[in-house]
């Protein structure tokens, strides 16, 4: 945009210059003379004032409301809510805002009051179940943005609430790397000469650390009993500390890490080939690379298809480690894995107890025929 300036010069009449602040903007200077005006600051600020106005957003649709929510004015800070947002959860979400924006931004905020709505939304959410967890996720978006309007008196119900996902396997509470994975992932590793990667995934399986705890952890975090750490994610909307007890086995990694090659002033756990801190991006794609050839997936036993074990998994292992290694309650795992206890009982209940069953049936079985083999002779 370019100020616009009129000159009106009518014979036998004064030469009137008109000034607007843009074309088709408002008028912010009458000048009466031959020469054309120069502008004062207060014509600039006039100026600006117009164009902010005429690129502010109509405050009756959905895209004010996306704006009040996460701004991209750098003069303005975006709601207290989208600034507790984790940086991670902050870069996915807007690539899903700013799909939303595109589909329903210019609609006016009125339409979000009413029921029928719903509708609407699942036919969105069902034109993209070709990529189910993107769909689930657009839905997920939604009902915050609609949530933190609801509670501005922008709209009166959120209609994107009790809308269920596509996706299935959204449950992995019963997924954890077992020791074979472990192993075949350090042999693919090493083969790929990426071996500082197994680093990660044996420190994650010895403290149940999500990928961004375990790329900032410092040797500063560790305590004479434990490592005590805020952890980077939110739970329940709050920064909670990790606390994650000195188990013999952890302390014996711990002394092999330091003994790493780090570059100066790196005081981090875990560092890359260079001896610089990892970024949690820069962890999470090299390990998924090295899963990825090792083929790490994880076997409904109802025959469900194949699904890859994710970096966050291992929190399943480290939970069972508590149980078999610590002789802790599920209550009390809980406590430090942020869990609820009925999650940790299923954990129990299929990786720690069924073994426990087998390994017994095995002994009793191996006495029987030993018993047996006796009385025959």
């Amino acid at each position: 945009m370019s100020v616009q300036f009129i000159k009106s010069a009518r014979r036998g009449k004064p030469v009137v210059y008109y000034v607007y602040a843009f074309k088709g903007g408002p008028l912010i200077l009458k000048h009466v003379g031959p020469k054309k005006p120069k502008l004062k600051p207060e014509h600039h600020a006039a100026i600006a004032a117009a164009a902010l106005a005429k690129n502010a957003p109509d405050t009756t649709t959905l895209r004010s409301g996306i704006l009040e929510w996460r701004s991209r004015d750098p003069a303005r800070k975006s709601s207290p809510e989208w600034e507790a947002l984790s940086t991670g959860t902050k870069k996915v979400w807007s690539a899903q805002l700013d799909v939303i924006d595109e589909r329903w931004g210019a609609k006016p905020m009125s339409v979000w009051n009413d029921p029928r709505m719903v509708a609407k939304v699942v036919k969105w959410r069902d034109e993209r179940s070709a990529t189910p967890r993107t769909a689930d996720m657009g839905i997920t978006v939604l009902k915050a943005l609609l949530k933190f309007l609801r509670l501005r008196g922008r709209v009166t119900i959120n209609v994107a609430d009790g809308i269920p996902q596509l996706y299935r396997g959204g449950d992995r509470s019963e997924i954890i790397w077992t020791d074979d994975d472990i192993a075949a992932f350090t042999a693919a590793a090493i083969k790929e000469e990426r071996p500082h990667i197994v680093d990660g995934l044996r420190l994650a399986a010895e403290t149940g650390l999500r990928r961004a705890d375990l790329v900032s952890l410092t040797w500063s975090h560790l305590g004479e009993i434990a490592i005590v750490k805020t952890a980077l994610k939110r739970s329940r909307g709050r920064k909670r500390r990790a606390v994650v007890p000195l188990t013999d086995s952890l302390q014996a990694l711990l002394a092999e890490l330091r003994t790493r090659y780090r570059a100066e002033g790196v005081d981090h756990v875990l560092v890359n080939s260079l001896g610089r801190p990892w970024s949690g991006d820069g962890f999470g794609g090299s390990f998924n690379r090295i899963r990825d050839i090792a083929n790490i997936v994880h076997l409904d036993q109802d025959g469900g298809p194949a699904r890859k074990k994710h970096l966050h998994d291992v929190r399943g292992t480290f939970c069972t480690r508590l149980m078999t290694e610590c002789d802790l309650t599920d209550r009390e795992i809980g406590e430090i894995m942020a869990w609820s206890p009925e999650r940790v009982g299923s954990i129990r209940k299929v990786y720690v107890d069924q073994a426990q069953v087998i390994v017994a049936i095995g002994q009793r079985m191996k006495a029987r025929q030993s018993q047996k083999a006796g009385g025959d002779a």
